[in-house]
C-alpha cells in the first residue's frame, strides 16, 4: 500500500487501532500520522510486539 494510500485512510484506520490496540493513545496515533516505521515502533515499545508483526497489524488495518 503506498504512503498516500495510508495517510488518506488514516483517521479512519485510527479509530479502528485504538478500538482493538488500547495501549495506544490519541497522541500516538497523531504522532504516527500513518508512518510505518513509527507504528512499528509504538507497537514494539508498549506491546513488545516484533517489528514484522507489526506490521501485519498495521496492514491489516488498512485492508
Amino acid at each position: 500500500m503506498n504512503t498516500d494510500t495510508v495517510k488518506g485512510k488514516w483517521k479512519q484506520a485510527s479509530g479502528s487501532l485504538k478500538a482493538n490496540w488500547g495501549k495506544l493513545t490519541d497522541d500516538d496515533l497523531q504522532e504516527i500520522d500513518g508512518n510505518l516505521e513509527k507504528f512499528q515502533g509504538k507497537m514494539q515499545e508498549k506491546y513488545g510486539m516484533a517489528k514484522e508483526e507489526a506490521e501485519k497489524v498495521f496492514n491489516k488495518s488498512h485492508a
